[in-house]
Protein backbone atom coordinates (compact mmCIF):
# COMPACT_ATOMS: atom_id res chain seq x y z
CA UNK A 1 0.00 0.00 0.00
CA UNK A 2 1.38 3.43 -0.91
CA UNK A 3 2.16 6.08 1.66
CA UNK A 4 -0.77 8.18 0.46
CA UNK A 5 -3.25 5.31 0.89
CA UNK A 6 -1.92 4.39 4.32
CA UNK A 7 -2.08 8.03 5.44
CA UNK A 8 -5.65 8.33 4.22
CA UNK A 9 -6.60 5.13 6.04
CA UNK A 10 -5.10 6.45 9.27
CA UNK A 11 -7.00 9.67 8.86
CA UNK A 12 -10.31 7.83 8.35
CA UNK A 13 -9.70 5.67 11.44
CA UNK A 14 -9.14 8.75 13.59
CA UNK A 15 -12.16 10.57 12.15
CA UNK A 16 -14.59 7.62 12.41
CA UNK A 17 -15.62 8.05 16.10
CA UNK A 18 -16.40 11.71 15.58
CA UNK A 19 -18.47 10.94 12.53
CA UNK A 20 -20.42 8.07 14.09
CA UNK A 21 -22.99 10.22 15.84
CA UNK A 22 -23.25 12.88 13.13
CA UNK A 23 -26.65 13.26 11.55
CA UNK A 24 -26.85 13.33 7.75
CA UNK A 25 -27.13 16.79 6.27
CA UNK A 26 -30.50 17.75 4.91
CA UNK A 27 -30.85 17.81 1.14
CA UNK A 28 -31.44 21.46 0.42
CA UNK A 29 -32.18 22.30 -3.18
CA UNK A 30 -33.20 25.54 -4.80
CA UNK A 31 -36.71 25.20 -6.21
CA UNK A 32 -38.04 27.66 -8.78
CA UNK A 33 -41.78 28.24 -8.81
CA UNK A 34 -41.91 28.53 -12.59
CA UNK A 35 -39.93 27.54 -15.67
CA UNK A 36 -39.47 31.14 -16.84
CA UNK A 37 -37.54 32.45 -13.81
CA UNK A 38 -34.30 30.46 -14.41
CA UNK A 39 -34.18 31.62 -18.04
CA UNK A 40 -34.88 35.18 -16.96
CA UNK A 41 -31.93 35.08 -14.58
CA UNK A 42 -29.70 33.64 -17.30
CA UNK A 43 -30.81 36.14 -19.94
CA UNK A 44 -28.23 38.92 -19.19
CA UNK A 45 -25.33 36.45 -19.27
CA UNK A 46 -26.59 34.77 -22.43
CA UNK A 47 -27.02 38.16 -24.10
CA UNK A 48 -23.45 39.19 -23.33
CA UNK A 49 -22.10 35.84 -24.54
CA UNK A 50 -24.13 36.05 -27.74
CA UNK A 51 -23.05 39.60 -28.59
CA UNK A 52 -19.36 39.35 -27.69
CA UNK A 53 -18.52 35.65 -28.25
CA UNK A 54 -20.98 33.59 -30.26
CA UNK A 55 -21.87 36.06 -33.01
CA UNK A 56 -18.24 37.16 -33.61
CA UNK A 57 -17.21 33.49 -33.70
CA UNK A 58 -19.86 32.72 -36.32
CA UNK A 59 -18.84 35.75 -38.40
CA UNK A 60 -15.19 34.70 -38.20
CA UNK A 61 -16.08 31.21 -39.35
CA UNK A 62 -18.04 32.70 -42.26
CA UNK A 63 -15.26 35.15 -43.15
CA UNK A 64 -12.71 32.30 -43.28
CA UNK A 65 -14.41 31.10 -46.47
CA UNK A 66 -13.72 34.40 -48.29
CA UNK A 67 -10.70 36.18 -49.68
CA UNK A 68 -11.35 39.58 -48.14
CA UNK A 69 -9.52 42.87 -47.70
CA UNK A 70 -10.96 45.51 -45.38
CA UNK A 71 -9.05 48.42 -46.94
CA UNK A 72 -9.97 47.61 -50.53
CA UNK A 73 -13.44 46.46 -49.60
CA UNK A 74 -13.11 43.30 -51.69
CA UNK A 75 -14.68 39.96 -50.79
CA UNK A 76 -14.60 36.79 -52.88
CA UNK A 77 -15.86 33.35 -51.86
CA UNK A 78 -13.04 30.78 -51.97
CA UNK A 79 -14.38 27.96 -49.77
CA UNK A 80 -11.57 26.08 -48.05
CA UNK A 81 -8.81 27.72 -50.07
CA UNK A 82 -7.63 29.85 -47.14
CA UNK A 83 -7.17 26.75 -45.00
CA UNK A 84 -5.33 24.75 -47.66
CA UNK A 85 -3.06 27.71 -48.42
CA UNK A 86 -2.13 28.03 -44.75
CA UNK A 87 -1.49 24.32 -44.25
CA UNK A 88 0.73 24.27 -47.37
CA UNK A 89 2.66 27.42 -46.42
CA UNK A 90 6.20 26.76 -45.10
CA UNK A 91 6.07 30.03 -43.15
CA UNK A 92 2.83 29.12 -41.38
CA UNK A 93 4.07 25.61 -40.59
CA UNK A 94 7.25 27.09 -39.10
CA UNK A 95 5.17 29.49 -37.00
CA UNK A 96 2.98 26.60 -35.81
CA UNK A 97 6.03 24.53 -34.83
CA UNK A 98 7.56 27.50 -32.98
CA UNK A 99 4.27 28.05 -31.17
CA UNK A 100 4.06 24.44 -30.01
CA UNK A 101 7.69 24.52 -28.78
CA UNK A 102 7.13 27.84 -27.02
CA UNK A 103 3.95 26.51 -25.39
CA UNK A 104 5.62 23.31 -24.19
CA UNK A 105 8.63 25.15 -22.74
CA UNK A 106 6.68 27.97 -21.09
CA UNK A 107 4.08 25.64 -19.56
CA UNK A 108 6.58 23.02 -18.39
CA UNK A 109 9.12 25.44 -16.95
CA UNK A 110 6.43 27.70 -15.53
CA UNK A 111 4.64 24.97 -13.60
CA UNK A 112 7.89 23.41 -12.36
CA UNK A 113 9.24 26.72 -11.05
CA UNK A 114 5.87 27.74 -9.63
CA UNK A 115 5.46 24.51 -7.70
CA UNK A 116 9.03 24.68 -6.37
CA UNK A 117 8.73 28.31 -5.25
CA UNK A 118 5.28 27.70 -3.74
CA UNK A 119 6.54 24.73 -1.75
CA UNK A 120 9.45 26.79 -0.41
CA UNK A 121 7.23 29.80 0.32
CA UNK A 122 4.80 27.64 2.27
CA UNK A 123 7.49 26.63 4.78
CA UNK A 124 7.27 28.27 8.23
CA UNK A 125 10.01 30.90 8.33
CA UNK A 126 10.44 34.53 9.31
CA UNK A 127 9.21 36.99 6.70
CA UNK A 128 7.24 34.37 4.78
CA UNK A 129 4.39 36.81 4.09
CA UNK A 130 6.81 39.29 2.51
CA UNK A 131 8.31 36.59 0.27
CA UNK A 132 4.85 35.47 -0.84
CA UNK A 133 3.86 39.04 -1.65
CA UNK A 134 6.99 39.53 -3.76
CA UNK A 135 6.33 36.27 -5.61
CA UNK A 136 2.73 37.22 -6.37
CA UNK A 137 3.48 40.85 -7.31
CA UNK A 138 4.24 40.25 -11.04
CA UNK A 139 0.61 39.10 -11.47
CA UNK A 140 -0.42 42.76 -11.09
CA UNK A 141 1.64 43.79 -14.13
CA UNK A 142 0.09 43.81 -17.58
CA UNK A 143 1.91 41.87 -20.34
CA UNK A 144 2.81 45.18 -22.02
CA UNK A 145 4.53 46.50 -18.87
CA UNK A 146 6.26 43.16 -18.31
CA UNK A 147 7.55 43.22 -21.89
CA UNK A 148 8.84 46.77 -21.44
CA UNK A 149 10.71 45.79 -18.26
CA UNK A 150 12.39 42.87 -20.02
CA UNK A 151 13.21 45.10 -22.99
CA UNK A 152 15.08 47.53 -20.72
CA UNK A 153 16.82 44.71 -18.86
CA UNK A 154 18.07 42.92 -22.00
CA UNK A 155 18.76 45.88 -24.27
CA UNK A 156 22.03 44.91 -26.04
CA UNK A 157 23.62 48.33 -25.56
CA UNK A 158 22.36 49.84 -22.29
CA UNK A 159 20.55 46.94 -20.62
CA UNK A 160 21.38 46.01 -17.03
CA UNK A 161 22.03 42.36 -17.94
CA UNK A 162 24.59 43.16 -20.65
CA UNK A 163 26.23 45.78 -18.43
CA UNK A 164 26.81 43.13 -15.76
CA UNK A 165 27.92 40.49 -18.28
CA UNK A 166 30.40 42.88 -19.87
CA UNK A 167 31.83 43.85 -16.50
CA UNK A 168 32.15 40.21 -15.36
CA UNK A 169 32.96 38.29 -18.55
CA UNK A 170 33.55 40.90 -21.26
CA UNK A 171 30.60 39.76 -23.41
CA UNK A 172 27.51 41.59 -24.70
CA UNK A 173 25.07 39.07 -26.25
CA UNK A 174 22.70 40.36 -28.92
CA UNK A 175 19.56 39.14 -27.15
CA UNK A 176 17.08 40.65 -29.61
CA UNK A 177 19.01 40.02 -32.85
CA UNK A 178 20.00 36.35 -32.48
CA UNK A 179 17.13 33.92 -33.26
CA UNK A 180 17.92 31.40 -30.50
CA UNK A 181 18.54 34.07 -27.86
CA UNK A 182 15.41 36.00 -28.85
CA UNK A 183 13.27 32.87 -28.66
CA UNK A 184 14.70 31.98 -25.26
CA UNK A 185 14.22 35.54 -24.01
CA UNK A 186 10.53 35.62 -24.96
CA UNK A 187 10.05 32.18 -23.40
CA UNK A 188 11.67 33.21 -20.12
CA UNK A 189 9.64 36.43 -20.06
CA UNK A 190 6.44 34.43 -20.52
CA UNK A 191 7.47 32.02 -17.75
CA UNK A 192 8.23 34.91 -15.38
CA UNK A 193 4.95 36.65 -16.20
CA UNK A 194 2.93 33.49 -15.48
CA UNK A 195 4.72 32.53 -12.25
CA UNK A 196 2.60 34.71 -10.00
CA UNK A 197 -0.69 33.32 -11.34
CA UNK A 198 0.46 29.75 -10.78
CA UNK A 199 1.91 30.51 -7.35
CA UNK A 200 -1.40 31.91 -6.14
CA UNK A 201 -3.13 28.60 -6.85
CA UNK A 202 -0.29 26.36 -5.70
CA UNK A 203 0.16 28.26 -2.43
CA UNK A 204 -3.54 28.00 -1.66
CA UNK A 205 -3.52 24.28 -2.46
CA UNK A 206 -0.37 23.57 -0.41
CA UNK A 207 -1.67 25.47 2.61
CA UNK A 208 -4.86 23.39 2.49
CA UNK A 209 -3.09 20.01 2.41
CA UNK A 210 -4.30 17.84 5.33
CA UNK A 211 -1.64 18.06 8.00
CA UNK A 212 -2.61 14.74 9.61
CA UNK A 213 -2.00 12.92 6.32
CA UNK A 214 1.46 14.45 6.02
CA UNK A 215 2.26 13.63 9.65
CA UNK A 216 1.06 10.05 9.23
CA UNK A 217 3.42 9.61 6.29
CA UNK A 218 6.34 11.00 8.30
CA UNK A 219 5.51 8.66 11.20
CA UNK A 220 5.58 5.76 8.75
CA UNK A 221 9.20 6.70 8.01
CA UNK A 222 8.81 8.60 4.76
CA UNK A 223 11.58 11.00 3.79
CA UNK A 224 10.74 14.63 2.83
CA UNK A 225 11.04 13.72 -0.86
CA UNK A 226 8.70 10.74 -0.41
CA UNK A 227 6.21 12.87 1.51
CA UNK A 228 6.13 15.33 -1.36
CA UNK A 229 5.94 12.92 -4.31
CA UNK A 230 3.77 10.20 -2.74
CA UNK A 231 1.50 12.28 -0.52
CA UNK A 232 1.51 15.96 -1.42
CA UNK A 233 1.85 15.64 -5.19
CA UNK A 234 -1.21 13.36 -5.70
CA UNK A 235 -3.25 15.83 -3.65
CA UNK A 236 -1.99 18.70 -5.84
CA UNK A 237 -2.91 17.05 -9.14
CA UNK A 238 -6.38 18.68 -9.40
CA UNK A 239 -4.96 22.21 -9.27
CA UNK A 240 -2.11 21.15 -11.59
CA UNK A 241 -4.64 19.78 -14.06
CA UNK A 242 -6.39 23.16 -14.12
CA UNK A 243 -3.14 25.14 -14.36
CA UNK A 244 -1.92 23.10 -17.32
CA UNK A 245 -5.00 24.13 -19.30
CA UNK A 246 -4.83 27.76 -18.12
CA UNK A 247 -1.13 28.04 -19.00
CA UNK A 248 -1.64 26.50 -22.44
CA UNK A 249 -4.33 29.05 -23.25
CA UNK A 250 -2.12 31.86 -21.90
CA UNK A 251 0.85 30.70 -23.98
CA UNK A 252 -1.24 30.58 -27.15
CA UNK A 253 -3.04 33.91 -26.71
CA UNK A 254 -1.29 36.12 -24.12
CA UNK A 255 2.14 35.94 -25.77
CA UNK A 256 1.19 38.70 -28.19
CA UNK A 257 2.17 41.69 -26.02
CA UNK A 258 5.53 40.22 -24.98
CA UNK A 259 6.38 39.33 -28.58
CA UNK A 260 5.28 42.68 -29.99
CA UNK A 261 7.26 44.75 -27.49
CA UNK A 262 10.41 42.62 -27.27
CA UNK A 263 11.03 41.41 -30.84
CA UNK A 264 8.03 42.24 -33.07
CA UNK A 265 8.16 38.65 -34.24
CA UNK A 266 11.81 38.73 -35.31
CA UNK A 267 14.58 38.11 -35.92
CA UNK A 268 13.95 36.47 -39.26
CA UNK A 269 15.06 32.86 -39.68
CA UNK A 270 13.96 30.31 -42.26
CA UNK A 271 10.56 31.32 -43.61
CA UNK A 272 9.35 33.46 -40.70
CA UNK A 273 10.47 35.33 -37.60
CA UNK A 274 11.96 33.25 -34.80
CA UNK A 275 9.45 34.65 -32.29
CA UNK A 276 6.45 34.87 -34.59
CA UNK A 277 3.77 32.74 -32.96
CA UNK A 278 0.28 31.90 -34.20
CA UNK A 279 -1.49 34.78 -32.46
CA UNK A 280 1.12 37.27 -33.71
CA UNK A 281 0.93 35.91 -37.25
CA UNK A 282 -2.85 36.31 -37.07
CA UNK A 283 -2.39 39.95 -36.03
CA UNK A 284 0.08 40.58 -38.85
CA UNK A 285 -2.23 39.19 -41.52
CA UNK A 286 -5.40 40.75 -40.14
CA UNK A 287 -4.28 44.23 -39.02
CA UNK A 288 -1.02 44.91 -40.87
CA UNK A 289 -1.37 43.14 -44.22
CA UNK A 290 -5.20 43.35 -44.15
CA UNK A 291 -5.63 39.78 -45.40
CA UNK A 292 -8.83 39.45 -43.41
CA UNK A 293 -9.96 36.13 -44.84
CA UNK A 294 -6.60 34.48 -44.14
CA UNK A 295 -6.60 35.92 -40.61
CA UNK A 296 -10.09 34.52 -39.98
CA UNK A 297 -8.92 31.09 -41.18
CA UNK A 298 -5.97 31.29 -38.79
CA UNK A 299 -8.34 32.14 -35.94
CA UNK A 300 -10.41 29.05 -36.74
CA UNK A 301 -7.29 26.86 -36.87
CA UNK A 302 -6.07 28.30 -33.57
CA UNK A 303 -9.43 27.53 -31.98
CA UNK A 304 -9.25 23.99 -33.37
CA UNK A 305 -5.74 23.62 -31.91
CA UNK A 306 -6.95 24.71 -28.45
CA UNK A 307 -9.88 22.30 -28.67
CA UNK A 308 -7.58 19.43 -29.68
CA UNK A 309 -5.07 20.13 -26.92
CA UNK A 310 -7.90 20.33 -24.38
CA UNK A 311 -9.31 17.02 -25.58
CA UNK A 312 -5.89 15.35 -25.32
CA UNK A 313 -5.41 16.76 -21.82
CA UNK A 314 -8.75 15.47 -20.56
CA UNK A 315 -8.31 12.17 -22.38
CA UNK A 316 -4.83 11.40 -21.06
CA UNK A 317 -4.41 13.55 -17.99
CA UNK A 318 -7.66 13.31 -16.07
CA UNK A 319 -7.09 9.67 -15.13
CA UNK A 320 -3.94 10.75 -13.23
CA UNK A 321 -5.84 13.27 -11.13
CA UNK A 322 -6.74 12.27 -7.56
CA UNK A 323 -9.86 14.00 -6.30
CA UNK A 324 -10.22 12.02 -3.07
CA UNK A 325 -9.41 13.40 0.37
Amino acid sequence: MSLLHSARAARRRRARPAQAGAAPAADERAVFRGAALPWLLLAPTMLVLAVFIYLPALRTLNLAAYRANVILGTRQFVGLENFTALLQSPAYLQVAAQTLLFTALSVGLGLLLSLSLSWLASRPLRGAKVYRLLLIYPYALSPAIAGTLWLFLFNPEVGVVNTLLEAAFGIKPRWLDTPVLAFGLVTLAAVWKGLAYNIVFYLAAIQNLPGDVMEAAEIDGASPAQVFWRVAWPLLTPVTFFLVFANIVAALFDSFALTDILTRGGPYTGHAGATTFLVYQLYQDGFVNFRTGAAAAQAVLLLALVAFVTWVQFRLGERRVHYGN
